[in-house]
């Protein structure tokens, strides 16, 4: 679903991602429960060194191989961005390997993301006489100026940050981005995922490390596992925010 922009930031809403994608080498399917800083109840009480360790630190050190598992744009992705006009300028905030920069020609697109490794994927993700645009921001304090976008994406970033105040911060920071008049679409990890195998519902825990296992060849290495942070909105949550 889409927010327009307006003169003050309203609030947005959310495209619900049913399931993470996953992979046969990625092996997401049991999650440790751990409350953000928020709570209290984490030894380190700073989100920005919580964030660092659960987040940013993770997708530097997986970065080859989570790429190799987040190469195919979603539709409703791509159909958002199909139906913006030739020649508007699109923020992709969060945009990690850039999967999404290069799939819409008459846009004019820029990424940004705070992992250098995952941005050094998009630009060799590049074909021949394409270019991939993409600077290291961090999502809290954005370069851009203000009203300068026509539209911008942000697709399963905001579930990082690891408390409501910074959660709020982070869509107001791209709102603010965007002309009055102009569209963001954002995505985030819904609670409610009945069926799901992580066994995800309404009621359960909201705050978790989710585990990524990168598999240690046969009688080789042993399995590395990284603990990424996440919040799972509820249903509404991110619309009352």
């Amino acid at each position: 679903m889409v927010v327009p922009s307006q003169p003050a930031p309203p609030a947005p809403t959310s495209g619900r991602e049913p399931h993470p994608a996953s992979s046969s080498t990625a092996a997401t399917t049991t999650t440790s429960t751990s409350r953000g800083p928020d709570s209290g109840s984490d030894p380190d009480p700073d989100p920005d060194s919580y964030e660092q360790h659960h987040v940013h630190s993770v997708y530097d050190t997986i970065a080859p191989h989570f790429s190799s598992t987040r190469h195919k744009p979603w539709p409703l992705v791509t159909n958002f961005l199909d139906s913006l006009p030739a020649g508007s300028l699109v923020l992709d905030v969060g945009c990690g390997n850039g999967k999404y920069l290069l799939t819409a020609p008459h846009l004019l697109l820029l990424g940004s993301d705070r992992s250098p490794a995952l941005l050094a994927l998009s630009r060799a993700g590049a074909r021949p006489g394409e270019r991939a645009d993409v600077l290291v921001a961090d999502s809290l304090a954005l370069p851009f100026r203000p009203r300068a976008a026509d539209a911008a994406i942000c697709i399963a970033v905001v579930h990082h940050f690891s408390t409501p105040a910074r959660r709020r911060e982070a869509i107001a920071e791209m709102l603010a981005s965007v002309r009055v008049g102009g569209q963001v679409l954002v995505y985030v990890w819904a609670l409610e995922q009945r069926g799901s195998r992580r066994g995800w519902d309404e009621g359960g825990e909201q705050d978790l490390l989710v585990p990524w296992v990168i598999k240690g060849k046969k009688g080789g290495a042993a399995d590395e596992t990284h603990q990424r942070y996440y919040h799972l909105y509820r249903e509404g949550e991110l619309e009352e925010d």
